[in-house]
């Protein structure tokens, strides 16, 4: 699905950027993505995957940490605990902006 995404911006931006047809059809197509993006269901099925991707990542953390200790470098082993500290304290979004609720 994620490449199936990939191409399909790609190929709006391709078009987007090699198109003959003007600003009219550029802001045309801008009007669109931004309903598109609007959607509800579109934005519901954004969340629940960015949800499922910190899910994942930390059970990826996990994995790796069991497996490499104490090898850990510290920067990385102190990111981690601040934002789970952070999320635990009831923090509604994480350093790029993205909700975590």
């Amino acid at each position: 699905m994620r490449y199936r995404l990939t191409f399909v911006v790609g190929l709006a931006v391709g078009y987007v950027l090699g198109t003959k047809a003007g600003r009219e059809r550029y802001e045309q197509l801008r009007k669109s993505a931004r309903q598109v993006a609007q959607n509800p269901a579109v934005r519901n099925t954004a969340e629940s995957a960015a949800q499922q991707g910190r899910h994942f990542a930390d059970r990826a953390y996990h994995a790796v940490s069991d497996r490499v200790g104490e090898r850990m470098p510290d920067s990385v082993a102190q990111r981690v605990r601040s934002l789970r500290e952070r999320n635990a304290h009831g923090a509604g979004h994480d350093d790029w902006g993205s909700s975590t609720t």
